[in-house]
């Protein structure tokens, strides 16, 4: 009996090894794929979310966003590193948030919490008009949204573009912080030129792992904090912009 599950296992193990696609770079497969994570992807697969996962598009310390496909629909798939992650700094974005109360603090399960976490924040941001990636689904430390770029490229960071109307890119931003605060009674508690897209002239924004409901104990702080990187970034007033993003 435990011979034919250990079988299956490595069965749906080689049908996902199959479906990754351009994957040069071993470092990355071996610190990615391992055996947890081909499952997962496996059943995102069974599910019908993901057809083939192609190359990394971002790689990171605790993350790398592969392009994968569905159909002829590009995704993005964020797949959290279990192994490397810093799971003790993602605890105080999760503990006082009601929404995830009574979760376990091992090192895999922080993780699939925080990957759960911004599928929630995601969704949350969307049903408030926030211009921000579209949720897909997610398995543990996977999550699959929507791809945010042109032919398999994503957009460029805030950080890497020339503004032509920088004021009025400020303003959008400015707006989205006060929606999210206000409308989805979100922070999004990492926001900074590095965590925002530019659509040609229209901000997106994204990475809401970190984010926090407003009864969050650090909420109040890390709305500052999002603040203060956006007016230094545009070398705006902080106190005037505080005082507009809170004047619900």
């Amino acid at each position: 009996m435990l011979e034919k599950k250990i079988s299956l296992l490595d069965q749906k193990i080689d049908s996902m090894l199959k479906k990754i696609k351009g994957v040069e770079d071993f470092k990355i497969y071996d610190e990615v794929f391992d055996k947890s994570t081909l499952l997962s992807l496996y059943y995102l697969s069974n599910k019908g979310v993901i057809d083939l996962l192609y190359g990394v598009v971002k790689s990171g310390k605790e993350s790398n966003i592969f392009l994968g496909k569905k159909g002829r629909k590009n995704l993005a798939v964020k797949i959290h590193l279990v192994g490397t992650s810093d799971y003790r700094s993602m605890l105080k974005y999760i503990d006082g948030d009601i929404r995830f109360r009574g979760i376990k603090k091992n090192r895999r399960s922080i993780v699939y919490t925080w990957v759960k976490k911004e599928y929630k924040n995601l969704k949350r941001a969307m049903e408030c008009g926030i211009p921000a990636p579209k949720p897909v689904s997610f398995r543990n430390n996977v999550l699959v949204m929507e791809f945010l770029g042109k032919r398999g490229h994503p957009y460029p960071m805030l950080k890497e573009v020339e503004l032509d109307k920088p004021t009025a890119v400020y303003d959008k931003i400015l707006e989205y912080i006060k929606r999210l605060y206000c409308g989805c009674n979100l922070v999004h508690a990492d926001l900074s030129e590095y965590n925002i897209l530019m659509k040609d002239s229209e901000p997106i924004l994204i990475d809401f792992s970190a984010a926090v409901i407003r009864e969050h104990p650090m909420a109040e702080e890390f709305l500052r904090r999002d603040i203060y990187n956006i007016t230094r970034f545009f070398g705006e007033d902080f106190e005037k912009a505080l005082e507009y993003v809170k004047g619900c």
